[in-house]
């Protein structure tokens, strides 16, 4: 009797600290989980590519048919980017559409971009190749590296004992489904000079691209992203396989995917690993925010990837840290040239711009199709934000804001002679939704409200203080329609008419 009454004092002690551990581990748990992640790059960054060389890490992303084409960020600590231009300022003249999935490499001085596009001739994707000495002075096209069968896209460059290798996604090959090949590249990687191998297939077809390969530990691994990348549907997530030689055979990891929805975000894939200067690997990928979703496109996040389980298997984090940082964007059109954050439909309207005497005057030819007009557009950071401008010269051209997401689907607020109206394109169909007469002549100030990045309200005034509202029938227009299957809708101005439009200025600022 006294030996148990001396053990239950101690039995309680052992229960309360397992107590205490268990709630410690519970609240770390939750923690784990409230952690906000936040995007590196903000906006859509789609496909994103990442190398370091020195202190100095270089992104690059797609651009889809936005022009000019692959923006390029730069960055000392993965964190914080700041854009520094594009890998090209104009389109190369062999080719018409769908830039997409850009690579750096480097290598003895030389800076590589190999890119997808599609040929003006065929319409065929195939691979292209740039270089550059210093990616701030721009690239140099070498024009096309490959073209291999129906479509070859998801370039990827590895050196793997002084030789260089680049792996693709192909398919249209004979029947045979989605495959990951690879083939040797000559010394100065301008020319694809070996017999095409293969590394993956998909057998299962779910899917399969934006692969990427390192070697660690005596294994190639290979990390890629089955599934569909783009649009409400998407599926995408992160794999890897690892094999002894770099040829192959892959296996698959049993313990797959290695990363995919998170609390934040959905659609987790197409990235590309990178070693800071103290060793560590991280992996620059992106995603669609479950906040903002498709509205804002694929943005670029970071996770870091770690190597230390039993087996040999990579693990890979997301990083949770305040990381992105969402700047409004202000143009007074104080100086030329244009800034580097405008970017335009190139397939439907060439912009013609001059900034002169503090405002920007806009025309363009549009094609036949093209029922919106000409824009500049600039890429939405968030769903919720305020875009303004002001329209100097309100002429016989519709001139104003727009919400874009092709020429043939569309949305903005516009002024013309003296009067000022919301419009749309739909469906190949442009209709006029609301307008009003103006009071008396002047400039005309313009104001889009978004909200989760689709719900629209639309504002003018002629003295930057008293703002009317145009209503369009509810609280908020439903813009939901605007997204391409592969991008995000932009704000930005535009123009519609044989006279040119004149701004004083344009800002968006993120609520």
């Amino acid at each position: 009797m006294n030996l148990l009454y001396l053990l239950i004092p101690l039995l309680l002690l052992s229960f309360s600290n397992d107590r205490k551990e268990g709630d410690f581990r519970e609240k770390q748990v939750q923690d784990s989980t409230q952690r906000k992640e936040n995007p590196v790059i903000p906006g859509d960054f789609a496909d994103p590519s990442v190398i370091r060389v020195g202190n100095t890490y270089y992104a690059v992303g797609t651009s889809s048919e936005w022009a000019p084409h692959f923006p390029i960020f730069q960055s000392t600590d993965l964190l914080h980017w700041q854009p520094m231009g594009y890998v090209f300022p104009k389109t190369p003249s062999w080719a018409a559409a769908s830039f997409w999935a850009p690579e750096l490499f480097y290598r003895n001085g030389t800076y590589y971009a190999y890119y997808v596009a599609r040929k003006r001739s065929d319409g065929i994707s195939c691979i292209g190749v740039a270089t550059s000495s210093d990616p701030a002075k721009g690239f140099t096209d070498r024009g096309i590296l490959l073209e291999y069968g129906k479509e070859a896209i998801d370039p990827f460059v590895v050196e793997d004992e002084g030789q260089l290798y680049m792996t693709w996604k192909a398919y249209g090959l004979d029947q045979r489904p989605i495959e990951i090949l690879g083939a040797r590249l000559s010394d100065d990687g301008l020319k694809v000079v070996g017999e095409p191998f293969m590394l993956l297939r998909d057998d299962a077809k779910v899917g399969l691209e934006g692969q990427c390969l390192v070697k660690r530990g005596g294994y190639y691994y290979l990390f890629y992203s089955p599934g569909n990348c783009c649009g409400r549907g998407c599926s995408y997530k992160v794999e890897v396989a690892r094999s002894a030689t770099l040829q192959g055979p892959y296996t698959r990891y049993p313990g797959n995917p290695i990363l995919s929805e998170t609390r934040d975000w959905k659609c987790t894939g197409h990235g590309t690993l990178v070693t800071s200067a103290d060793g560590k690997d991280y992996y620059l990928y992106h995603a669609y925010s479950k906040e903002a979703d498709v509205y804002t496109g694929r943005q670029a996040l970071l996770g870091e990837v770690v190597w230390n389980s039993p087996d040999g298997w990579p693990d890979l984090k997301p990083l949770g840290e305040k990381a992105g940082v969402i700047n409004n964007f202000r143009d007074d059109f104080a100086r030329a040239p244009l800034a580097g954050a405008w970017q335009w439909d190139f397939r439907h309207a060439q912009p013609e711009w001059k900034v002169e005497k503090g405002a920007l005057y806009l025309t363009g030819q549009p094609t036949a199709d093209n029922l919106t007009g000409t824009v500049l557009t600039v890429r939405p950071l968030a769903g919720e934000y305020e875009m303004t401008t002001e329209v100097v010269n309100p002429n016989a051209s519709l001139k104003g804001l727009v919400l874009y997401g092709d020429a043939g689907q569309s949305v903005g607020i516009g002024v013309a002679e003296n009067t000022v109206q919301v419009w749309e394109v739909r469906k190949a169909k442009r209709s006029v939704l609301k307008e009003e007469k103006l009071s008396g002549k002047g400039p005309v100030q313009l104001k889009m409200k978004a909200k989760e990045g689709y719900q629209l309200r639309f504002y003018w005034s002629q003295d930057g203080k008293d703002w009317k509202e145009l209503e369009t029938g509810s609280t908020y227009y439903n813009g939901d329609f605007l997204p391409p299957w592969d991008r995000s809708p932009r704000p930005g101005l535009m123009q519609s008419g044989t006279l040119p439009a004149a701004f004083n200025y344009f800002e968006i600022r993120y609520q």
